[in-house]
Parts: C-alpha cells; sequence; structure tokens
C-alpha cells in the first residue's frame, strides 16, 4: 500500500472515532493498533515494547513522581495559598496587578514543581476565586492562569525537559 493512502486512511479514521467522541488517546491507540497488525503483523509489537521498556528503565524518569508528590504537598499543605496571598499584597492595588502576581507565582511554582497539569489545577483553585472576586473578566483570569501555567514546560526543572533531554 503506498504511503498517501496509508496517510488518508489513519486522518480519515481519527476523524471518525472523534466525530463518534472516543476520546483522543482511545483513538490513537486503536489506529495504531490496527495499522500496525495490519502491515506488519507481530514483527511491530516485539519492537513497541521493547522501546517501551526501555523508556521506562531511564533513571531520569524516576524525578517525575516526586516532581507530582511536591505539587500535592504544596496544595494541601497550604503553602501555595500563602505564596499567593504574600504576593498579591505587592501588586493587587495596581491596575492588572493580580493578573501579574498569579502569573508571577506560576513561574515560581513551575520552578518549584515541574508539573505544569498539576500547577495550572493549583493555581485555578487558589487565583480564580481571588481574581473574579476582585473583578476580573472570567476570561481573562482564566487566560492568565493557563498562560502562567504554560510556562512551566520553559522553566527548568520541567518534566518535560525531562523527557526530551
Amino acid at each position: 500500500m503506498e504511503i498517501e493512502l496509508i496517510t488518508v486512511l489513519m486522518f480519515g479514521g481519527m476523524i471518525l472515532l472523534m466525530l463518534l467522541g472516543v476520546p483522543l488517546g482511545v483513538v490513537t491507540g486503536i489506529i495504531a493498533t490496527f495499522f500496525i497488525l495490519d502491515f506488519d503483523r507481530l514483527n511491530s509489537l516485539i519492537l513497541i515494547t521493547g522501546r517501551i521498556y526501555s523508556f521506562i528503565n531511564t533513571y531520569v524518569l524516576v524525578s517525575l513522581p516526586f516532581f507530582i508528590f511536591m505539587a500535592g504537598m504544596m496544595e494541601r499543605t497550604g503553602v501555595a495559598r500563602d505564596l499567593f496571598d504574600a504576593m498579591s499584597v505587592w501588586g493587587a492595588k495596581r491596575p492588572g496587578g493580580l493578573a501579574a502576581i498569579t502569573t508571577v507565582v506560576a513561574i515560581i511554582m513551575a520552578a518549584m514543581t515541574g508539573v505544569v497539569g498539576g500547577e495550572i489545577m493549583l493555581l485555578g483553585m487558589i487565583a480564580l476565586p481571588q481574581l473574579l472576586r476582585m473583578g476580573y473578566d472570567e476570561k481573562l483570569a482564566l487566560g492568565t492562569i493557563g498562560a502562567g501555567g504554560a510556562l512551566g514546560s520553559m522553566i527548568p526543572p520541567s518534566i518535560n525537559l525531562i523527557i526530551y533531554g
């Protein structure tokens, strides 16, 4: 089969399954498994299992659960809330100051935890109610939290940079 037809079949299958409401992770798994079994039979499955084992066996990935644990501990102990309260004292009186402080807190938390999803969840629980209480538009508040949380993938120690490295 030609590569163009394979590409059209893959994207067509992905679009069809997503239109049926199947989650994206399941869709990619179904498409990959179907095309592996259809074209290369079991040889590719052996190769994939070997690659998964060598990826999981990497020593650097030991740090990932600790970053997630640290983000959970910051949320449970109230350190993140205290950090946000201390930073909001400096900028709450200026126009847009609380949004800028939220971004600064996101940068600090990204440098401490390295977990992007956990950081956005944490800021959503802590900063969003305070931003809405201070009269910020909901879209602006959510955009500030999302943009600040996205900085987590650029600041070491980032899980993404650890995996790519």
